[in-house]
């Protein structure tokens, strides 16, 4: 029996709570991310920080009206 594990890990769900973000992964693990370290998240409204779309199939994350882009390699400190 093989596992099929992704070779790049992809978000499926966001979710901002009290000071941060938390990223859900499709593998199954999920990222509690200080919004801190995104001015331009940490500055937005929560309305503006929920629009937000997922690139390259989970790949990254972009916020178009507030010009930010998230990578998911980039969250876990692997290259992009």
């Amino acid at each position: 029996m093989s596992t099929l594990v992704a070779r790049e890990p992809r978000a499926q769900s966001l979710e901002f709570i009290e000071n941060a973000f938390v990223v859900h992964l499709q593998d199954g693990r999920s990222l509690t991310v200080p919004i801190e370290w995104f001015p331009r998240l940490r500055d937005a409204t929560l309305e503006q920080r929920t629009r937000y779309e997922f690139s390259g199939h989970g790949y990254g994350i972009h916020w178009p009206e507030l010009d930010e882009d998230i990578s998911v390699p980039g969250l876990l400190g692997l290259p992009d």
